[in-house]
């Protein structure tokens, strides 16, 4: 299991770690997102998105109403899910595992449903008012 750690000290850094972490991607990576709420989980995602080459990634926004965004990236997409408003009944219609095939999925509040192996697990600490912990765990 390896294990990776940042320290990020603006959203803007956080946007950069997760820029690294979108280069790297590959289609199948599932990210499973955990933070408390103001984490930065939505700011990693942008990160994301932007190092996938999404074009409008600054316009990533959290789906929490909407539960699932869809953006396209330079070859991949990225299926931006949110779990907040989600019970564990709701989830398995989402079917994150169809995307899976064409893209890279990041989940949000990935607390709130169970995973198969083989997910990329970021834990986000709030550390100080902008300070964050982001540890990446590949199983």
């Amino acid at each position: 299991m390896a294990k990776t750690e940042f320290t990020s000290r603006s959203p803007s850094e956080t946007w950069e770690i997760g820029e690294q972490i979108g280069r790297r991607a590959k289609r199948g990576d599932l990210y499973a997102i955990y933070g408390e709420l103001g984490a930065g989980k939505t700011q990693f995602v942008k990160g994301i998105a932007k190092g996938l080459g999404v074009e409008d990634w600054l316009y990533v926004v959290s789906p929490s109403f909407t539960i699932m965004n869809i953006y396209e990236g330079n070859d991949t997409k990225l299926c931006h899910v949110d779990l907040y408003r989600i019970e564990d009944s709701e989830f398995e219609p989402l079917s994150i595992e169809e995307f899976l095939e064409g893209g890279v999925v990041a989940v949000e509040w990935a607390e709130r449903a169970h995973w198969w192996h083989g997910i990329i697990k970021v834990d986000i600490e709030i550390m100080g008012e902008e300070e964050r912990k982001i540890t990446i765990t590949r199983a």
